[in-house]
């Protein structure tokens, strides 16, 4: 956790958490899944490859999802049947709260992401 300086950052190396309190701070992304705060965590990944999960859900509220660039696919899964999403530059998307979804690449892309939390879950990848 970092204190917000006066000054530019890259949001694709760096998230911001905008706590519930109203209070932004820098919260530097390690290894494993990203930190999460009692709020909204923002972030602009370059992303490459898949997410290293089979599917996370969002118990605390909605997630927006904005393509900067690239292609990706949204699966989301609900109660009346799963649904497959593409998005292209431009696209927004909503993960409704609580519901299951992965976001997989067509091609390298930049996506914005709003996320709520502070509790996230995630599945772990079947075994090879």
């Amino acid at each position: 956790m970092t204190t917000v300086r006066r000054q530019p950052f890259d949001l694709s190396r760096t998230l911001v958490g905008l706590e519930r309190t109203g209070r932004a701070q820098l919260l530097e992304p390690g290894q494993g899944a990203p930190p999460r705060i009692d709020g909204l965590t923002i972030g602009a990944g370059l992303l490459t490859s898949n997410d290293p999960h089979a599917g996370e859900m969002h118990p605390d509220g909605d997630e927006l999802l904005y393509l900067i660039s690239g292609k990706v696919q949204v699966l989301l899964e609900e109660d009346g049947g799963d649904q497959t999403v593409e998005l292209e530059p431009g696209h927004a998307f909503i993960v409704p709260q609580g519901a299951w979804h992965q976001v997989l690449l067509h091609e390298p892309s930049h996506l914005l992401n709003v996320t709520p939390g502070p509790r996230c879950e995630y599945r772990p990848l079947p075994e090879e």
